[in-house]
């Protein structure tokens, strides 16, 4: 009877111990779980007070940045950072007579090329930076971003990360970037205060589009020259969307459908013929008054004047 109920009253203590375990083991669980909760919240808090701690640039400081970041890097011969460089300074001990390298002798040397635009200022602004592009004639004189997987952030985000115009110059992920696709389609808002986009409609009165005819891209490797021929308006068709652009047939018959134009208000430059061994870029931005139309603006890159380093 004794060893009976000795033997009861450890299956009972067993069964607690066991249930106790348990009970234990879930509360573990449970409170590691609301840990990861809250440290998630507190992640997000903490990252919404600083995106509301961002100091929101205004679009005057915008523009003040791409200029100084452009102007750093053409400033006119025999400047610095410091400023213009004096007779004192320049008069010096006398340079070494240069001797060429062996192997090299005879031949031209060629420096690598260096870039007009401080891309390395413009980065720790903001990374998605990839290119510049200037309109000559225009005040288009702007950075060319592309955001990893959201193909329209720059068209409600400005380059420092806040909501709302203008915006960025921009391309989508359907394009590489370093211009090597057929056709890559880079938009802008058309801004009424005249920035950004807004002078492609320039290219729109046939007098200044005979007179005005260059796009520079610079990129940090090299810079790309291309000559309009192109500028219309067309329908708001996504147009990487619409067209297989790395098809030939396809690209020549679109490529010929524009130079074909007949329409009165557009300006076709008939002494440029395109075909699907040249590669062109389309300026895409707003028309106004009509929201389901688009103006573009087409250029054809020029071979062989891609610069990829300045040689002596």
């Amino acid at each position: 009877m004794k060893n009976k109920l000795l033997k009861n009253v450890i299956v009972y203590g067993v069964s607690l111990l066991i249930v106790g375990l348990v009970i234990a083991g879930f509360n573990l669980i449970r409170n590691g779980q609301q840990g990861e909760v809250l440290s998630r919240e507190t992640e997000q808090e903490t990252g919404q007070e600083l995106q509301e701690a961002r100091p929101v640039m205004t679009q005057e400081e915008m523009e003040e940045l791409y200029d100084r970041h452009k102007a750093a890097a053409t400033a006119p011969a025999g400047t610095s950072e410091a400023g213009p460089v004096t007779e004192a300074e320049d008069i010096g001990e006398e340079a070494p007579e240069q001797t060429p390298e062996a192997g090299a002798e005879g031949e031209e040397q060629e420096q690598s090329y260096t870039s007009p635009v401080d891309f390395e200022g413009m980065w720790k602004v903001n990374p998605d930076v990839y290119a510049w592009i200037t309109v000559p004639g225009t005040v288009i004189d702007y950075p060319v971003l592309q955001h990893p997987t959201d193909n329209t952030y720059y068209l409600n985000y400005n380059i420092d990360g806040s909501y709302g115009y203008p915006g960025c110059i921009y391309t989508e992920t359907m394009n590489a970037k370093d211009f090597s696709d057929n056709n890559t389609v880079i938009y802008g808002h058309n801004m009424k205060n005249g920035t950004m986009f807004s002078d492609l409609h320039k290219f729109e009165d046939s007098a200044f589009f005979e007179k005005n005819d260059r796009i520079i891209i610079y990129m940090p490797e090299q810079e790309l020259e291309y000559t309009i021929f192109a500028a219309y308006v067309y329908d708001d068709r996504h147009l990487l969307y619409s067209f297989n652009f790395a098809d030939r047939a396809v690209y020549a018959n679109y490529l010929e459908t524009v130079q074909n134009m007949r329409d009165m208000n557009a300006n076709i430059r008939e002494d440029i013929t395109v075909t699907a061994e040249n590669k062109i870029i389309t300026l895409v931005t707003c028309i106004g008054d009509q929201p389901e139309k688009r103006l573009l603006v087409q250029a054809v890159l020029n071979e062989g004047e891609v610069s990829k380093a300045n040689v002596q």
